[in-house]
C-alpha cells in the first residue's frame, strides 16, 4: 500500500569531530531493518516510531556542517514531533556523546591516530536500549546472515505497518502479546525465544526499565551486572551492549573478533580471552573502544562492509 506522504525537512547542526558515514558503518545495526543505507547517496534510512504512535520515515545524509533529515509522514508532524525526531537521531547517532578525551588518548599512541583523522568512534544505535538489547541477543551464537532473518522477521511480523511494506521495530508491548511458539516458529529465534519474550513482558510489565540505562549513574561494573541479570545476555552481549551506552570498559569478545586479534597479533595463533584483555589493559575506560576500532581498521580504508 501507497500512502500520499507529507515531506518535511530537518537539519541538525554537526560538530567538527562528527563523522556521519563512520558512525553509520561503525558496526552492523546500519544492515538490520528498520535501518537501510543508500551507499551510492551515502545515505542512512530508519523509520522512527514516536511516543504517541507516529511513524516518520527518515533520510539522512552530511551536507557541509548540517546533518539534513528528509522526512515523510502520514500526516504534518508538528513542532513537538520534530523535536522528537531529532532527539531520537540524536540518539541513535550518538551526537551529544563528547569524545575529545578518547581522541587525544588516540593521538597519543602513533598506531592509533588514523581513529581521531578518520573522525571514527561513535557506534551507531537504536532510538531504543530495548531495540539494540534484541539485536544483541539475536547475534549470539549464531552466523550474521541468521541475524538479519530473525531482526527481519520481527520487524516484518511484529512492526507497525507505514508506506510501500515499511515497517518500525515492534514495541516491547507488541512482542509480549506472542508466544514463545509463535516466536519458534515465525521468527526463527530458537533458543533466544523465551529470553526476548521475557525481556519485552518485564519492559512491558514495568518491572524492567532498561532505558535508563542510557543516563544510568551506576558505574560501568554494576551497570555491566545489571545488563548480565537479563536472560539471554552473557559476557559478550553485556560488554557490547555498554559500548552503545558509552561504556568503553569491556571488550566484548566473540568468535569473530578473537580470529581478528589472533590475526592482527599472535599471527594466528590462538590465545586465551585474559591475553586479549591483558593487551587492552593500559587503555583503560576506552579500552573496548580501541579494541573495535582496531579490529575493524580495515572498513575504514575501502567502502565499508554493510
Amino acid at each position: 500500500m501507497r500512502l500520499d506522504m507529507i515531506s518535511t525537512t530537518l537539519h541538525i547542526p554537526l560538530g567538527g569531530q562528527f563523522g556521519f558515514w563512520q558512525t553509520v558503518n561503525s558496526h552492523g545495526w546500519c544492515a538490520l531493518v528498520p535501518f537501510d543505507v543508500d551507499k551510492s547517496e551515502q545515505r542512512l534510512g530508519r523509520l522512527l516510531e514516536l511516543q504517541n504512535g507516529t511513524l516518520v520515515r527518515c533520510s539522512l545524509h552530511r551536507r557541509s556542517s548540517n546533518l539534513t533529515a528528509e522526512l515523510k509522514s502520514a500526516g504534518k508532524i508538528t513542532k513537538a514531533e520534530k523535536d522528537e525526531v531529532r532527539r531520537q537521531l540524536t540518539e541513535c547517532l550518538r551526537l551529544d556523546e563528547d569524545l575529545s578525551e578518547f581522541y587525544t588518548e588516540a593521538r597519543r599512541r602513533p598506531h592509533y591516530r588514523w581513529i581521531a583523522r578518520q573522525r571514527a568512534g561513535r557506534l551507531l544505535r537504536a532510538p531504543t536500549v530495548f531495540e539494540d538489547v534484541v539485536k544483541m541477543i539475536c547475534t549470539t551464537n549464531c552466523s550474521w546472515a541468521l541475524t538479519e532473518s530473525m531482526v527481519g522477521n520481527l520487524v516484518r511480523n511484529l512492526g507497525t505497518p507505514f508506506d510501500n511494506g515499511v515497517r518500525s521495530f515492534p514495541s516491547p508491548q507488541a512482542l509480549a502479546q506472542v508466544t514463545e511458539k509463535y516466536l519458534r516458529t515465525h521468527i526463527r529465534t530458537g533458543y533466544r525465544s523465551p529470553y526476548l519474550l521475557e525481556l519485552a513482558t518485564r519492559i512491558a510489565e514495568g518491572d524492567l526499565k532498561i532505558e535508563h540505562w542510557r543516563s544510568s549513574t551506576l558505574s560501568s561494573e554494576e551497570l555491566f551486572e545489571e545488563a548480565r541479570s537479563v536472560k539471554g545476555m552473557g559476557t559478550y552481549a553485556a560488554g557490547n551492549i555498554l559500548k552503545l551506552l558509552g561504556r568503553y570498559d569491556y571488550l566484548g569478545l566473540d568468535s569473530w573478533v578473537r580470529a581478528k586479534f589472533y590475526e592482527l597479533h599472535k599471527k594466528g595463533r590462538r590465545v586465551s580471552d585474559k591475553t586479549i584483555e591483558r593487551h587492552y589493559a593500559s587503555f583503560g575506560k576506552w579500552k573496548g573502544l580501541f579494541f573495535w576500532l582496531e579490529m575493524t581498521r580495515e572498513w575504514y580504508d575501502r567502502k565499508f562492509p554493510f
